[in-house]
């Protein structure tokens, strides 16, 4: 016959159980923020970089933005 786990027995682990998961949600939670830090550091370069490029560039706003557009259209 199978053993039988006491009540209590099983509160503890249920008790166990939920702090494991607030712990680990914790840890989650901590990550995630890093890692949304490092992809605006990211996106911060980036655009940096295309803003650096774009001031350099011997092509005028309007064409540097048909350019752009462009090349939306022929990704659709």
């Amino acid at each position: 016959m199978a053993r039988t786990i006491g009540l209590d027995a099983l509160e503890q682990k249920i008790e166990k159980a939920q702090s494991d998961v607030v712990k680990a949600k914790k840890k989650y939670d901590a990550v995630v923020a890093a890692l949304k830090d490092l992809i605006d550091k990211r996106d911060m370069i980036k655009r940096d970089e295309i803003i650096s490029a774009i001031m350099k560039s011997n092509k005028s706003y309007d064409q540097i933005l048909r350019f752009i557009q462009q090349a939306d259209q022929g990704n659709e």
